[in-house]
């Protein structure tokens, strides 16, 4: 990884008289449109606030998810640029290790990296449905990594008395943000030894075992699904994405989705119903979970296909213009258990949909 650090943008009185200013004039913008049209970062937006709704909460992010459950049923959102994934439910059955974490909830499933937390707030704000509460996490160059929202009936004394526990002893109205993580550069397509990677490919027996396969072999996960090719991974047509979507919802096929941010990946197990199309976004808008997912965002879709000591395992994956990975999507499955005929049918019936 790189450790550049950048230089401080306007933050403290003058970026708060600058956002107060734009809020007026355009009070429907949202924090993440906020910042950019302020060219500051959203943490660096709610730190300007600090002391008018806005506390900064200390960097002990074992003591900050243990707290989670005191919260009772919430709403957590993680993001990326081009999918939002909101879920309902309480924090529960939490295991964390030193840098990494799991939150194992039916509801709510989550892969934390706290390498990847810097900085952290509770903030309350006027919203058109009145005061809403949330716990905010922000990643060193101050985008927001995962967002806990308290229910609408909540006590407000419990959040405070959490955040009032959880606070930073700095309470300066001022961050500063440093250049975002970046991975180490993946080796030119002509120095990857392809035939080594389908080996290793074929030898795996855990889709967790995909990540490292690929750090160990300095391959993009996007580079190798092109490398390795037919039998491996095949690319899919334009709306590919949103036609599975569709299949599962008409099928109600339980499936899993998942959304990554730099330091939390937040997972939907079970079926979709409701999905309706918003301008440029495609959503899943049902009771207990939500996704938001901007299709012009996805350059690419793939049918992945990794083996497991369970047998073969099947994945619909969409990523963006650099590279990344937007959204995620298997079948519900359970470790010792096979991956599920429906979906595989599924799968099969998307591809013959969309070879025609």
């Amino acid at each position: 990884m790189e450790e550049q650090v950048s230089g401080i943008n306007d933050t403290g009185a003058g970026l708060a008289t600058r956002l107060a200013a734009l809020k007026a004039a355009e009070p429907g913008l949202r924090a993440r449109d906020l910042a950019r049209r302020l060219e500051v970062s959203e943490a660096e937006l709610l730190a300007a606030r600090i002391g008018e709704g806005v506390v900064r909460l200390g960097e002990d992010w074992h003591a900050l998810v243990n707290a989670l459950p005191e919260l009772g049923r919430v709403m957590a959102l993680t993001r990326n640029e081009h999918a939002v994934h909101e879920k309902h439910g309480t924090y529960s059955d939490i295991r964390l290790m030193k840098a990494h974490g799991l939150v194992l909830d039916p509801e709510i499933d989550l892969r934390l990296f706290f390498n990847r937390w810097s900085f952290a707030f509770a903030v309350e704000e006027e919203v058109r449905s009145g005061l809403r509460r949330s716990l905010q996490i922000f990643d060193r160059a101050g985008t927001a990594v995962h967002k806990v929202y308290t229910a609408s009936d909540s006590d407000p004394a419990l959040f405070w008395s959490v955040a009032e526990r959880l606070k930073a002893a700095d309470q300066t109205a001022a961050i500063q943000v440093r250049e975002a993580y970046r991975e180490k550069p993946n080796l030119p397509d002509d120095e990857i030894d392809v035939d080594a990677l389908r080996t290793a490919w074929d030898d795996l027996k855990d889709t967790h075992d995909f990540r490292p396969l690929l750090q160990q072999h300095r391959v993009g996960r996007l580079q190798a699904l092109r490398l390795t090719g037919p039998g491996y991974a095949s690319r899919l047509p334009e709306g590919a994405f949103r036609r599975a979507l569709q299949l599962a919802a008409e099928r109600q096929v339980p499936i899993m989705i998942f959304v990554g941010s730099q330091g939390v990946i937040q997972i939907h197990g079970g079926p979709v119903t409701n999905l309706r199309e918003t301008g440029a976004w495609f959503n899943v808008l049902d009771a207990g979970f939500n996704l938001h997912l901007h299709e012009p965002g996805i350059a690419s879709t793939w049918q992945v296909r990794k083996p497991t000591s369970d047998g073969r395992v099947t994945s619909i994956e969409a990523y963006d213009g650099q590279g990344r990975q937007i959204v995620q999507m298997f079948g519900v499955r359970k470790p010792g258990v096979p991956e599920r005929e429906d979906w595989r049918q599924l799968v099969a019936d998307l591809m013959e949909e969309m070879a025609t």
